[in-house]
């Protein structure tokens, strides 16, 4: 390589393998949803792995998808995929608000855009 460019870093590649390769969570979560540790995942804290063990430990306390990733200085497309994975497993519960439709919750819109607008 020439002396300009930087050397590739390992930080690139770690989220890719901490996900396998999935790009996308085997369940939709919203950034706001909020995430807890179930009792099996204190019980199993010892022998995950360190994404997992992260996540389970920071979530005692229940913390949404975008603190996690805030935390843990991972893309939210990364922490989505974990949390997913770690909910499939029990470690951890997941509560968010869902619509009938799917779509956009439009009182929670309202909410953020009068927030905003008060700024």
């Amino acid at each position: 390589m020439n002396g300009d460019a930087p050397e590739p870093s390992g930080e690139l590649v770690r989220p890719y393998a901490a996900t396998r390769g999935r790009a996308r969570p085997s369940r939709l979560l919203a950034l706001e949803a909020m995430v807890t540790t179930t009792p099996q995942g204190l019980a199993r804290v010892s022998g995950l792995l360190l994404e997992q063990k992260s996540i389970v430990t920071l979530c005692v306390w229940p913390q949404s998808v975008i603190e996690i990733a805030a935390a843990l200085r991972l893309p939210v497309g990364v922490v989505r995929v974990l949390v997913a994975d770690a909910a499939a497993e029990r470690l951890v519960d997941i509560s968010q608000l869902s619509t009938p439709t799917g779509g956009p919750e439009l009182d929670l819109l309202d909410r953020v855009l009068t927030g905003l607008r008060r700024l």
